[in-house]
C-alpha cells in the first residue's frame, strides 16, 4: 500500500511536495528512510525532495548521516548525486568525512558515471581539501586530463575554476 508521502512523490510538482513536507513535518523521518532505501521510484525522489526541504546541518538528518554514507555505493548515479547534495549540507565528524572522501574518490574515478554525480563527488573532495590542506595534492592528482576528458566544456571550466587554488 502506497503511503501518503509516496503518493505525493509521484503525483505532485516540486512546490506541492515542499508544501506537503512543510505541512506534515511528521513525514520527514519517512522521507529520510525512503531516501536511504532502495524503493524506486520513491527513494531518488525522496532524496531530491529532502535536499530542497532541509536546512544546513539539519538536526533531523544528523542521526542518519552514517546510514546515508553507507548506502551511497548501492545507489544509481542520480540517487547518489542527491544524497551527496544532502551530505554536503551537513557537518560530518572525522570518520564520516574520511569514509565519504573515499567514496567520492571512487565515484570521481569512474569516468563512465554520469557527469553530474562525478561533479558533486569532486565538489565534496574539494570542500574537504579546503578544510584539510594536506589533501590538496589529491585534488591536483584527481583533476588530471584523463579524469576530465569525457566531461562537457562547461563542466571542465567549472572544475578548473573550483580547483584553481590547488593548481596555481
Amino acid at each position: 500500500m502506497e503511503t501518503l508521502l509516496e503518493h505525493i512523490l509521484t503525483s505532485a510538482y516540486k512546490d506541492e511536495m515542499i508544501s506537503f513536507m512543510n505541512d506534515h513535518p511528521e513525514c520527514f523521518e519517512e522521507a529520510i528512510n525512503l531516501a536511504i532505501a532502495d524503493k524506486q521510484p520513491y527513494s531518488w525522489r525522496s532524496a531530491w525532495l529532502l535536499w530542497s526541504c532541509m536546512k544546513k546541518n539539519d538536526l533531523r538528518i544528523q542521526g542518519h548521516i552514517s546510514k546515508i554514507i553507507k548506502s551511497l555505493m548501492q545507489k544509481d548515479d542520480g540517487h547518489q548525486r542527491e544524497l551527496l547534495k544532502i551530505l554536503m549540507q551537513m557537518d560530518l565528524d572525522e570518520d564520516q568525512e574520511g569514509y565519504l572522501f573515499d567514496i567520492c574518490v571512487t565515484v570521481w574515478e569512474k569516468i563512465n558515471k554520469k557527469p553530474s554525480v562525478r561533479f558533486f563527488a569532486l565538489k565534496f573532495i574539494i570542500l574537504l581539501a579546503k578544510k584539510h590542506p594536506d589533501l590538496s595534492n589529491e585534488v591536483v592528482f584527481l583533476t588530471q586530463n584523463h579524469y576530465l576528458d569525457l566531461l562537457s566544456p562547461d563542466i571542465k571550466r567549472s572544475i578548473i575554476k573550483m580547483t584553481k587554488e590547488f593548481t596555481s
